[in-house]
């Protein structure tokens, strides 16, 4: 897996990545810059994981396959657990990084990690 994460935080722009479990939040592997709070990303995606699960199944969408969530300093982009096993691909980027890029790497990470 440390691989897949390589790939992923090779992307200009990307600040680190993360696989984390969906049921608990707890990290399973990690490649952060220094000053990144993994465990609080990590709860963060954990808790919106299953939030996000019942707001989708309740609008009839089905499963969601990617969330970008942006804000004025940057953005976390994820995976989420149902495409994965349970495990969610993580990504903490720049405001200006490549969305699509960062997709691609974390979609190829979420199939390595099945």
């Amino acid at each position: 897996m440390s691989k897949a994460l390589d790939l992923i935080t090779r992307v200009r722009g990307v600040r680190g990545a993360m696989l984390v479990s969906a049921e608990d939040g707890l990290v399973v592997a990690e490649q952060l810059m220094e000053g990144i709070k993994g465990g609080a990303v990590a709860a963060l995606a954990a808790s919106l994981a299953g939030r996000l699960r019942r707001a989708m199944e309740a609008a009839g969408t089905g499963t969601s396959v990617f969330w970008h969530l942006q804000a004025e300093q940057g953005a976390i982009l994820v995976v989420p657990g149902d495409a994965t096993g349970g495990i969610l691909v993580v990504a903490v980027a720049e405001p200006d990084v490549n969305i699509g890029l960062v997709r691609l790497e974390l979609l190829r990470a979420a199939e390595a990690a099945i």
